[in-house]
């Protein structure tokens, strides 16, 4: 590509919407914005004209509640040299994806270059023009944008990636990375040097993999993934606990879940699950005036058969006979209580215990 010097400095077009994570977008602009190229008289003027413009609305907040105001919107912009789109969870709003792949299928043709950034890879995709390409994105889509877009070549491990007029790249630094690649083919590796060196960013060849994330950095023990499920469960007994739901609550595959629950907790987890459920039954018809098939149902049995199956199972003993001698305590005359109520408590003690 031919080398930029005094010409007028590229337009680039970096895309607005509700839900854009800022590190994307200020990562970029703030790279852009970093650039300066000397012109005659030893003077220097900005390497780039670079602006936001917005998908909906020229008002619109980011992803951490952080208020933008765009002086245009997209369907009335100007021609731009590049359009950066940044990602965040905004870019999985149905709507704006698709009117982003309908400006993009209709404009492509007169952009030099289209960037995106993590999840704002999701619009691009959308628009089919990535159909037989090469890719990257966030970790975290990757697996997701390969099954949404089989058309697509998906490159799990590549920090960023540039196929023909197209370029990807995950979240973080690779951002500003890629934005700094944007630079070295404008106007050379001096002035992207200067600018990584301003930002203390490395500068990196497109295909260099020397940033790629080593997982096991960021890697949870099993004490970690599963320290807050027992709470979690608690709070939603009457909901349905399978272990695929709770694998997914850890981000674990239902298999490595099952085997590092039990090697945490001492049990499975449907035997997990039905214990605080029969402790919280035991509660509810100890504190209640609610009906057995009520008790069952507020604490996630599907019927009062299968609860009472359950509470027998575990407690030897009917739920309703379990109530009935709980509120026939009486008090003798020296104050002490009957025995069988004094059997009752020591086998909820020994199930809570």
């Amino acid at each position: 590509m031919k080398r930029l010097t005094a010409r007028k400095a590229p337009t680039v077009g970096i895309l607005g919407f509700d839900g854009l994570a800022v590190w994307d977008l200020a990562s970029s602009l703030e790279t852009l914005a970093a650039s300066r190229v000397e012109v005659e008289g030893g003077k220097f003027r900005p390497g780039y004209d670079a602006k936001i413009v917005a998908v909906h609305r020229k008002k619109f907040v980011s992803e951490s509640k952080v208020a933008f105001s765009a002086k245009e919107l997209l369907a009335e912009a100007p021609d731009f040299d590049t359009l950066i789109i940044p990602g965040g969870a905004g870019m999985m709003d149905r709507e704006t994806r698709r009117r982003t792949a309908d400006w993009l299928a209709t404009h492509a043709q007169d952009l030099q270059r289209i960037v995106a950034i993590s999840s704002g890879i999701y619009s691009l995709a959308e628009s089919g023009l990535l159909d037989g390409r090469t890719v990257a994105t966030h970790w975290r889509f990757a697996q997701d944008l390969a099954r949404r877009f089989p058309r697509v070549r998906v490159d799990p491990m590549a920090s960023f990636v540039k196929d023909g007029p197209f370029y990807t790249c995950g979240g973080g630094t690779s951002a500003a990375e890629l934005t700094l690649v944007l630079i070295e083919e404008d106007y050379g590796a001096r002035v992207a040097l200067s600018v990584a060196r301003e930002l203390c960013v490395r500068l990196r060849p497109i295909g260099d993999r020397a940033n790629t994330v080593d997982f096991s950095l960021y890697d949870c023990g099993p004490g970690d993934r599963l320290a807050e499920l027992p709470s979690w469960i608690a709070a939603h007994l009457n909901e349905s606990l399978s272990v695929d739901v709770l694998a997914a609550r850890a981000c674990l595959c239902p298999r490595h879940f099952s085997r590092i629950f039990k090697q945490t907790f001492g049990t499975t987890p449907a035997s997990f699950v039905e214990t605080l459920r029969i402790e919280e039954a035991q509660r509810r018809l100890l504190s209640g005036r609610a009906s057995i098939g009520g008790v069952a149902g507020a604490v996630g049995f599907k019927d009062a058969n299968s609860f009472r199956r359950a509470f027998i199972r575990r407690l030897g003993i009917n739920p309703a006979v379990y109530r009935r001698q709980r509120f026939a305590v009486v008090v003798d005359k020296s104050g002490g209580h009957s025995g069988a109520p004094q059997k009752i408590t020591a086998i909820a003690r020994r199930s809570v215990g």
